[in-house]
């Protein structure tokens, strides 16, 4: 087991939604955290209100060098990060046979990037560092979280680029694990459901409301601080690995 006061981490997406619910959870436990955005607005409010454990890296996940020179910097801030978290994507809803035109393979090919690359690049340039920690407990040297979804199983229609990035999330997951067993550092992924997000505040109400009476139990969104409690007992439990986690309340999207 893990001190949550010991972690040093970088989350993408870090400046929004569930990856600023992580650092908030973070922070709150006494650890530092490097918030990864493409949002410099976001990102420098979020620095300002999270204290003095954090600072932000205006980083573009679908750019393998801008990820790099961001985990570089952290690295040089923090001493060492021993925590991933991967929570940095787009959620766009297009059929691939539109009423005007085609789903686009550049389209397609966008969302793909910046959901499944920006969380490739991320778990590689922090396991190239992670492997370089002294050992703690169980010969530890960090943890790798990606988010997923549980439209990677349960895609709806609109939802092929991005069911199909989350897909990739989820497969990549075992091969990581396995693969970097050898320097101590676990890969896990979370398949969050319906969360309440910012996404959602641009919905009318009955549509949240229809949505929320989708999810079998607790029948409501999920609220991201419970995502940010399942990162930090990831971070705890040293014997999940290789795996994904589905956190919906059992919803089974039709």
């Amino acid at each position: 087991m893990k001190n949550l006061n010991e972690i040093k981490a970088v989350v993408t997406g870090g400046a929004s939604g569930l990856g600023l619910a992580t650092a908030k959870s973070i922070i709150e436990n006494g650890g530092s955290v490097a918030l990864l955005d493409v949002n410099r607005d976001q990102g420098d409010k979020a620095k300002s209100t999270l204290g003095d454990n954090v600072i932000f890296i205006h980083t573009d996940v679908s750019s393998e060098s801008s990820v790099d020179k961001a985990v570089e910097q952290a690295v040089s801030e923090f001493g060492l990060i021993n925590l991933a978290v991967n929570c940095a994507g787009i959620a766009p809803s297009n059929r691939v046979l539109g009423r005007e035109s085609l789903l686009s393979t550049e389209d397609f090919a966008k969302v793909v990037s910046i959901n499944l690359n920006g969380s490739f690049s991320l778990a590689r340039a922090a396991a190239n560092v992670m492997q370089n920690n002294d050992a703690g407990d169980d010969k530890q040297r960090g943890v790798i979280i990606n988010t997923a979804s549980i439209a990677a199983f349960d895609g709806l229609i609109g939802q092929a680029a991005y069911s199909a990035s989350k897909a990739g999330i989820v497969g990549m997951t075992l091969p990581l694990a396995r693969e970097f067993a050898r320097i101590g550092v676990r890969v896990m992924t979370i398949a969050p459901g319906l969360f309440r997000t910012p996404l959602f505040d641009s919905l009318p109400p009955k549509a949240v409301e229809a949505l929320e009476e989708s999810t079998p139990f607790p029948s409501r969104l999920g609220d991201p601080q419970e995502f940010a409690a399942m990162v930090c007992h990831i971070f705890q439990n040293t014997m999940l690995n290789g795996e994904t986690i589905r956190l919906d309340g059992a919803l089974r999207m039709s």
